[in-house]
């Protein structure tokens, strides 16, 4: 099996609230990726700074993940659970941020745990596998 890392998990690690290797050591036999979805969001981030220095500096990190992670694109049968997932929550009526729909989608088609600081939103997709290495 293998982990999808999101990037509010990733953005902990960068304030230094998270040991992001510690809990990676520990399940070396899995896989950790981000999914461009996340690249997206990070290099948001970058994007919106205002000063050139926090810019440089945002900038440089989030490179730094792009290399270390594997990326996970947007596939058809992503695409597909990103389909079936959207109707079943909008119908339930707990539909969940864009962004996390993805996330969620890219993890059941591809049978990824999620490792996320964001639980309330992620815990009401049906069958995701949901970790907070926060909490």
């Amino acid at each position: 099996m293998g982990v999808l890392i999101d990037a509010s998990i990733l953005i902990e690690q960068e304030r230094g609230r998270l040991d992001l290797a510690a809990h990676m050591v520990q399940r070396e036999e899995e896989d950790f990726l981000v999914s461009v979805i996340t690249a997206s969001e990070l290099l948001h981030g970058v994007h919106r700074a205002q000063e050139a220095g926090i810019r440089n500096r945002r900038s440089a990190w989030v490179e730094a993940i792009l290399e270390r992670f594997p990326l996970l694109p947007i596939d058809v049968p992503t695409a597909r659970a990103h389909a079936r997932l959207s109707a079943e929550l909008a119908q339930q009526g707990r539909m969940i941020g864009p962004n996390d729909l993805w996330l969620a989608a890219a993890c059941l088609a591809h049978g990824l745990s999620l490792v996320t600081a964001n639980e309330r939103e992620f815990d009401r997709v049906a069958g995701l596998d949901v970790e907070n290495w926060l909490a």
